[in-house]
C-alpha cells in the first residue's frame, strides 16, 4: 500500500540517531517486502527487536487437506463448526479451522470471545473479514478497531493479537495468502494512488493512529512460517514485550477497509465478477458483492448467467442480505459455496426467471477466486451439506 503514514516520533532523516530523553538510542527496524525492492516501514524500538530467549515447536491446528475428487460443487455451513459452548474457549489465532487451501491461499473460519496470544504470520499477508462482532487488534504498528463488515489487512510478519469485545462473539473469515495482497493494479496509478474509477479510495483505508505499549518479561509470540516444504509453527520467547515501538513511518502497515465503503460498479447488463474485485494476491483475487442497483437494460436478466470459469475455483462466503441466485439451495448466512473449475455453475432453478424486473439486490458476499484447485480442509469436511450438488437437477444419484 503505497500510502505514507507516520505514527509516534521518528528522526528527521532515516537511518540516523533517534535518542531517548535520557540520551540512549532507540533501535531502528526496517520492515520491507520483496527484499529492499517494495513497500516498507521503519519502526523504532526501545529494545532489540531480534532478542529472543527461547524457541519451541508450536503445533498448528489440523492443516490436512483432501482433494475435491470426485469433482462436484459443495455447500459448507460454517456456523455449525462453532457451537456456543466453545466460544469462550476459542481465540481468533489458535481456534481457526481450515476450510479450503492450496499452495497460494488458505481459508479458515473461527468464532471467538477469548483474547488471542501474540502472533505473526511469516508465510504471507492475511485478510480477515469480520462477519459479526467487534475486536481491538493490537499490533506492533498500533491499534485497529474491527467491526462487522471490516476487512483487516495484516502484512506478513506483523506481530499482533485479537481482543474481542461487545455483545456477541467475533466471527472471522480468515484468508491467509502465501504472498502479499494489494488493490487490483488496474485501480492504481503508476505511483500507487487509487484512481478515479476505483470503487474505493485512500479515505476508506484506516490505519493505526495510536501506538500500543506492552509490559512484561519472557513474552511468547506464536509464529507461522515455512519449513521443509510445509507450513509449521514456532513459539518464540522475547525477553521484553515486542509492543515497544515509539514511532514508525512508511507505506507498509496493517489497516481496515469496510465492505460498506465499497462503491459497486453496475451496468445496463450483468457485470462479470472482476467488476466487484477488491484485492488481489498471487494466483487469487477477492471480490465483494454488495447491495446495489442491478442491470437496467429493458431486457436484462439481473442474476448471473451460467458460466464455466475454466481456470478458477469460485468460493462465495454469504455474509448478509438475501442472495437471489442461490434461493432454494439451502444456502444462508454463514454458508460457503464451492464451485470448482471444470464445472458450469449459475443460478438455482427458477432464479433466472424470478430476477427479471428486479431493480435492486440486497446481498452481501465475499468471493475468493483461485487459479489453482482448492482442496478441502478438516473444517469443510465437518460441515458439508451433501445434498447441495444435486439441487439444480432436483435429484441425486440413483440408489
Amino acid at each position: 500500500m503505497a500510502y505514507y503514514r507516520q505514527v509516534g516520533t521518528v528522526p528527521p532523516k532515516r537511518h540516523t540517531q533517534h535518542r531517548t530523553d535520557e540520551g540512549g538510542l532507540y533501535y531502528e527496524e526496517l520492515m520491507g517486502e520483496e527484499g529492499f525492492s517494495s513497500d516498507s516501514s521503519l519502526l523504532y524500538h526501545r529494545g532489540l527487536p531480534s532478542a529472543i530467549v527461547d524457541s519451541q515447536v508450536w503445533e498448528l491446528p489440523d492443516q490436512t487437506t483432501t482433494p475435491n475428487h470426485p469433482l462436484k460443487p459443495r455447500h459448507l455451513k460454517l456456523h455449525e463448526l462453532f457451537p456456543k459452548e466453545v466460544w469462550a474457549e476459542t481465540d481468533v489465532v489458535t481456534g481457526r479451522r481450515l476450510i479450503l487451501g492450496n499452495g497460494d491461499v488458505r481459508i479458515s473460519y473461527v468464532v471467538s470471545t477469548q483474547d488471542s496470544p501474540l502472533y505473526r504470520n511469516a508465510v504471507g499477508d492475511e485478510i480477515v473479514y469480520i462477519e459479526s462482532g467487534q475486536a481491538t487488534v493490537e499490533t506492533v504498528f498500533g491499534t485497529l478497531e474491527a467491526k462487522p463488515g471490516d476487512y483487516v489487512i495484516i502484512p506478513t510478519s506483523t506481530t499482533h493479537r485479537w481482543l474481542p469485545h461487545g455483545e456477541g462473539p467475533l466471527r472471522a473469515y480468515a484468508i491467509e495468502a502465501n504472498s502479499h495482497v494489494a488493490p487490483p493494479k488496474r485501480y492504481l496509478s503508476r505511483y500507487g494512488q487509487l484512481l478515479e474509477h476505483s470503487p474505493y479510495c485512500e479515505r476508506d483505508l484506516h490505519g493505526p493512529t495510536e501506538l500500543v505499549h506492552g509490559e512484561g518479561a519472557d513474552v511468547e509470540v506464536l509464529v507461522k512460517h515455512r519449513a521443509g516444504g510445509a507450513i509449521v509453527g514456532t513459539r518464540m520467547v522475547y525477553p521484553t514485550h515486542p509492543f515497544d515501538v515509539v514511532g514508525w513511518d512508511g507505506c507498509l502497515y496493517p489497516y481496515t477497509f469496510s465492505i460498506h465503503d465499497y462503491e459497486p460498479i453496475t451496468g445496463r447488463v450483468h457485470q462479470p465478477p472482476p467488476a466487484h474485485q477488491v484485492f488481489e494476491g498471487s494466483n487469487f483475487v477477492v471480490c465483494n458483492f454488495v447491495p446495489r442497483k442491478v442491470d437496467y437494460h429493458p431486457l436484462s436478466i439481473p442474476v448471473p448467467y451460467y458460466h464455466s470459469n475454466v481456470d478458477s475455483d469460485e468460493i462465495m462466503f454469504y455474509c448478509g442480505g438475501d442472495y437471489e441466485a442461490r434461493k432454494g439451495s439451502g444456502i444462508g448466512q454463514g454458508s460457503i459455496s464451492v464451485h470448482p473449475g471444470g464445472y458450469a455453475h449459475g443460478p438455482q432453478p427458477g432464479a433466472y426467471e424470478r430476477s427479471i424486473g428486479a431493480e435492486f439486490f440486497d446481498e452481501l458476499a465475499v468471493m475468493v477466486d483461485t487459479f489453482r484447485p482448492l482442496e478441502l480442509g478438516e473444517g469443510a469436511l465437518a460441515c458439508e451439506d451433501t445434498d447441495y450438488a444435486w439441487t439444480w437437477a432436483g435429484r441425486g444419484p440413483k440408489p
